[in-house]
């Protein structure tokens, strides 16, 4: 569900914004911005539909395989 926010910002703000990124462009723009600071994802749940995906498991086993191999063969 979308809600509507009212929001005071300087004119030369207003404007570089409606010149930069264009009017009716500027909700999801400033959305996008903030969202990664205010939306908290739910990781554990995240990781668990992640490791259902049984081909990116092989793969990132096997990533991490070469890579303690990789980090065992250098020197300090």
């Amino acid at each position: 569900m979308r809600k509507k926010l009212t929001l005071t910002v300087d004119e030369e703000v207003y404007e570089g914004l409606r010149n930069t990124i264009g009017p009716r462009k500027i909700s999801k723009f400033i959305e996008e911005l903030v969202r990664p600071h205010v939306v908290r994802p739910n990781l554990e749940s995240a990781y668990a539909e992640m490791a259902k995906d049984r081909k990116r498991e092989k793969e990132a086993l096997e990533w991490a395989e070469i890579a303690f191999k990789d980090a065992d063969h250098e020197t300090l």
